[in-house]
């Protein structure tokens, strides 16, 4: 995060009414043990309130010898105080019951939408920053029930409830003992004004921290390879800095505070003594009263003292709340929509997809047409892109006017040099990322109208980077789909050429996979990511350098493997490696943004272009690069 994104996060108006409103969205659902909670609270601040009314009862019966009202005193201060403490009891057990019901449905929801959000979403904030939100920001909301909000406001009304009893005893000793209490609550004010800043800095500067850990850890092997560790133990030392330095900032404040309420209740128990002393020694007040005053300041500077710390409970909630719906705010996708098969493109300039470029959520996007989404049957798969534009930032344009189709069970490939938008077109198909202008359809219908479940199962894609989760072999080839059986593996593992391998590991399907699979070499997670679409059985196949990081065995497995499952299939190959495609039906070269050139191995070659210096270029130390009519020097490449 910049120092301008950091500076808009501390500066931004909060709307704490709005947030709380939000929250009590989630308490709704548990609201009866929440309005039980709440209820108590009055219950122990009267039984806390009553002690010392019965000490001042008590002191006044020692001093008038009346040892059957001081006997029926004790007994009912020893009640009041068994009273109190059970019902501050189940007040704190129910109010943290409503807060871990409540809270979990939080994190269920954040998660659900984090599953629904656009890629660029995740381009744009790191791994670290999102768990922050679903993690340690939860958290914060979790304290505010423990010592926040209901305890706020209950201490509110006890300091009323304080200063009218005192009043209500003795006026003036009253107004003399409270002589501190305009200061004091200029002093609050105060902190409050500074602490709602500090507090979202603090906010902000742990996500931070927890961002270039979510990096730094899975990237560990690479620090240690290039000797990275000096710099990287700077670099976060610098972040950690930069958070312990928010948070002294707030020490700074919430000790101010606390030394503050803590003189002003020194010197209110010392005006008390001054003035209410030579007022017992001259009778115009008794000792109970003296005793009573005393208890009820002791009593009204506990919340004051602990003012602070519960300002900052419920100022860390807020902001941990905005950032929360902040993110629950941010436009997921979506699921398709009713529209003519071929949209009006929108002018260049105006290009990027509101919310995709921009590195902060867009304006609510204009209502859908009630028309649900389009369940189509993609006719065993045709894939057109129709003049697409792309870019994944404003006016830098990765795909210029893109257009090609493959008909259905025809086998296409795409190279070009890295950033020329290869991948791009597997984002494209796959709905990551809408076009900027043009369109892409499968199965004869723009993507956009797809419901995106049905899209998205229609497509199989291998990527050079296999995903593997935690877990075991069998549920790492179900990805939780109770329709797919165990008789329905085994049968794609034979198809893939992965039988032999799995039946080798230790515990066969049920194999632990590790992390990210790092237990397992990346041949082996190839094969399971191709065994994983024999399992899906889609229309529509796309590899992208699916055989470039596997060792020469392995990839004889696997290129056996994908002839099987390409045949009768509509196919999308990405590749570098020129002798991985040279069987496809139709070659696609990018470069720049555009296409180049198309046709087949043959065809190309004879053109001796763009597709021919690539050959030459891989095959030349091989003898398998012949020189072909027409060839051009270095700069067709270009």
């Amino acid at each position: 995060m910049n120092a301008r994104e950091e500076q808009e996060t501390v500066a931004g108006k909060a709307y704490d009414v709005e947030l709380a409103r939000r929250l009590w969205r989630f308490i709704r659902p548990h609201r009866k043990v929440f309005f039980l909670s709440a209820l108590l609270l009055p219950v122990h601040q009267v039984f806390n309130l009553v002690q010392p009314l019965l000490l001042k009862a008590g002191f006044d019966a020692v001093a008038a010898g009346d040892g059957v009202t001081l006997f029926t005193t004790g007994v009912l201060f020893g009640v009041a105080l068994l009273a109190e403490a059970a019902a501050f009891f189940f007040q704190y057990y129910l109010s943290m019951l409503v807060a871990q019901r409540c809270l979990a449905d939080l994190r269920v929801k954040v998660f659900s939408h984090v599953q629904r959000l656009p890629m660029s979403y995740f381009d744009r904030n790191p791994v670290g920053r999102v768990m922050t939100r679903m993690t340690t920001d939860v958290e914060v909301l979790q304290e505010m029930f423990a010592a926040g909000a209901m305890n706020l406001v209950a201490d509110l009304v006890l300091i009323v409830a304080i200063v009218t009893i005192m009043m209500s005893l003795h006026l003036e000793l009253a107004l003399v003992s409270l002589a501190m209490m305009p200061f004091l609550l200029l002093g609050i004010n105060v902190f409050r004004l500074k602490a709602r800043q500090t507090y979202r800095l603090i906010r902000t500067r742990i996500a931070r921290v927890n961002a270039y850990l979510g990096e730094a850890i899975p990237g560990m092997a690479v620090i240690q390879l290039f000797n990275r560790q000096e710099r990287s133990f700077e670099e976060f030392d610098d972040l950690n800095r930069s958070h312990r330095d928010a948070i002294r900032r707030s020490n700074v404040y919430e000790a101010s505070l606390f030394s503050m309420v803590e003189a002003a209740g020194s010197l209110s128990i010392a005006l008390l003594l001054w003035y209410g002393g030579g007022e017992v020694l001259q009778g115009i007040v008794s000792i109970g009263t003296f005793v009573a005053f005393s208890e009820y300041i002791r009593r009204l500077f506990v919340p004051l003292r602990d003012f602070s710390n519960k300002y900052a409970v419920i100022q860390a909630a807020m902001t941990a709340a905005e950032r929360i719906f902040e993110l629950l705010d941010t436009p997921v996708e979506r699921p398709g929509r009713a529209a003519s098969p071929d949209p009006a493109p929108a002018p260049a300039a105006t290009a990027p997809a509101a919310g995709l470029a921009s590195g902060v959520p867009g304006p609510a996007e204009p209502a859908e047409p009630a028309t649900a989404p389009a369940v189509i049957q993609p006719s065993r798969g045709a894939v057109e892109f129709d003049d697409v534009w792309f870019s994944y930032r404003p006016n830098d344009p990765v795909l210029k006017g893109v257009s090609f189709r493959i008909e259905p069970g025809e086998r296409v490939a795409v190279i070009g040099a890295t950033g020329s938008g290869k991948t791009t077109t597997i984002k494209l198909m796959s709905r990551f990322y809408d076009v900027d202008r043009g369109a892409v359809r499968v199965g004869g219908r723009d993507v956009r109208e797809w419901d995106l479940d049905a899209l998205r199962r229609h497509m199989g894609v291998v990527l050079q980077d296999v995903f593997l989760f935690s877990g075991d072999i069998l549920s790492n080839l179900k990805l939780g789909n109770p329709d797919v059986s165990e008789d329905r593996v085994r049968a794609a593992l034979r198809n893939a050429n992965g039988e032999g391998f799995v039946r080798r590991l230790p515990g066969g399907l049920q194999a632990a996979v590790r992390e990210r699979g790092n237990n397992l070499s990346a041949g082996q997670r190839q094969l399971l990511a191709l065994v994983r679409m024999f399992v899906v059985d889609p229309e529509i196949l796309v590899l992208d350098e699916a055989t470039s990081s596997v060792d020469t065995e392995t990839e004889f497995l696997v290129q056996g493997a994908f002839e099987k499952i390409m045949a009768n299939r509509t196919c999308l190959v990405i590749a570098h490696r020129l002798s991985t495609i040279r069987n496809a039906d139709r070659i696609v070269v990018f470069h720049r943004g555009v296409i180049r050139e198309m046709g087949s191995h043959s065809e190309l070659m004879e053109k001796g272009g763009v597709y021919y210096r690539l050959h030459q270029l891989q095959f030349q130390g091989e003898g398998g690069a012949a020189d072909a009519p027409g060839t051009r020097d270095a700069a067709a490449v270009d």
